[in-house]
């Protein structure tokens, strides 16, 4: 079964043209340029339903397997850590890239850990930089249950503990969004400071 999950997942992103902007197994996104659902607005930016965005995609097989007993510390730690740094790889990528600096907006959608707009999982991404609103799917509950019948096969296969404290009801899902100038700006400054501060210290 599990197989099956995963064939049907390799078919779809084939078909949607998900594509991998780097090969490494630390790299939690893998991307796809597809359009605008719906309109948004940004202080310095306003984006048309249709107009040409930068989806994220999770890289299922590369989130660190959540521990049987539910996440801990350690493993938050971890997951922080990847996600940061495949933030930043990915805004440099994006900085050397000709087509897809030319792409006005970055966009995700996800499920968070509790569903909110103030939850624990949305203050995380508004402090990665995210705007954060509720995702409505465009074929109603039909789509929904769909959606979430795919998602809760994909949780079950590539990370099954992850569903211990899920129930296939409560699934929600949330937009993110972040314009590409600001998410550049933001993660080319921040290995910059980093790695500023390394050389510091070994010089001291």
């Amino acid at each position: 079964m599990r197989l099956l999950v995963y064939s049907l997942d390799n078919l779809l992103r084939k078909i949607e043209g998900v594509f991998t902007f780097q090969d490494d197994p630390r790299c939690l996104f893998r991307l796809q340029v597809s359009k605008a659902p719906h309109p948004m607005r940004f202080p310095s930016l306003e984006v048309a339903a249709g107009e040409t965005v930068l989806v994220l995609h999770l890289w299922n097989e590369h989130v660190p397997a959540m521990p049987v007993a539910g996440p801990d510390l350690a493993w938050a730690a971890r997951v922080w850590r990847l996600l940061v740094g495949s933030l930043e790889d990915l805004a440099y990528h994006i900085q050397g890239d000709t087509r897809l600096r030319q792409i006005p907006v970055l966009y995700g959608v996800t499920i968070l850990p509790s569903p909110g707009e103030d939850s624990a999982g949305a203050r995380l991404l508004r402090q990665l930089g995210f705007v954060v609103c509720p995702h409505c799917h465009p074929w109603g509950r039909f789509g929904v249950f769909w959606e979430n019948l795919y998602t809760w096969g994909l949780m079950w296969t590539f990370n099954p503990a992850s569903l211990h404290s899920r129930r296939f009801n409560s699934l929600r899902r949330y937009e993110i969004w972040m314009p590409t100038r600001d998410f550049i700006a933001r993660y080319t400054l921040k290995q910059a400071e980093q790695h500023s501060n390394v050389g510091d210290r070994m010089k001291a």
